[in-house]
């Protein structure tokens, strides 16, 4: 089956409510001769809220920010020394399944992992990655008219205190882990490339280009569902 080429953008530190807005209008816009855009970034400190977040898993007020968004899951947080990583895919074409998708989402960190000696697994009933129980990878995904947006947030390097202000993705009580702490990769740069090419290989596709490092702003006004 022929793909599109898949673009990769790599954007660094971003807001995420520019990134958010930009996978929107990016969504919204394609076409189905639009090629895939994979999107690498870390986000200034932001605690998120999925569409069917609870008030209830914020567990105290602090100076970070609450924005609530349009991706699925419940409440989690955005910090320097993040990855977090953007399929905008076209998943029709690719023939995947919802399901496919975040299988392959998490089997790429697991996979990437284990090349560091690190045994990781997802459950099929808390999406994400774990490590000895704790978590080091969040996934929230969002499917519009065939097309994903939003996406994975792997800890790599971070200040992992403000997640002790929420119940992690809704589950009270859970630990975060990272992999500069496990012996894993040390750097967002680092942890990027690497799932990179895990992730492709696990979706079948075998080459890229990089983009320029820009984000794409609504041609009008938004359209929603």
């Amino acid at each position: 089956m022929q793909h599109s080429s898949l673009v990769v953008r790599r954007l660094g530190l971003q807001p995420y409510e520019t990134i958010w807005h930009a996978m929107q209008a990016f969504t919204n816009q394609r076409t189905a001769d639009t090629p895939d855009e994979i999107w690498l970034v870390e986000h200034p400190a932001v605690y998120t809220q999925g569409q069917a977040g609870k008030p209830e898993h914020l567990l105290h007020e602090t100076s970070i920010p609450i924005v609530q968004s349009d991706r699925g899951g419940q409440v989690t947080y955005h910090g320097p020394g993040q990855l977090v990583f953007y399929p905008l895919l076209d998943v029709r074409r690719l023939g995947l399944g919802v399901r496919e998708l975040v299988t392959a989402l998490e089997q790429s960190v697991v996979l990437l992992l284990k090349k560091y000696g690190i045994e990781a697994a997802s459950k099929p009933d808390a999406p994400g990655v774990y490590v000895n129980g704790d978590k080091i990878a969040s996934l929230g995904l969002r499917i519009r008219h065939g097309r994903s947006f939003h996406g994975l947030a792997l800890n790599v390097a971070m200040d992992l205190s403000p997640f002790q202000h929420i119940n992690p993705c809704g589950y009270a009580g859970l630990a975060m882990t990272q992999c500069s702490s496990l012996g894993g990769p040390q750097t967002v740069a680092e942890a990027a490339e690497e799932l990179l090419s895990i992730f492709t290989q696990q979706i079948g596709i075998t080459q890229w280009r990089d983009g320029e490092p820009v984000v794409y702003a609504p041609a009008c006004e938004e359209t929603h569902d």
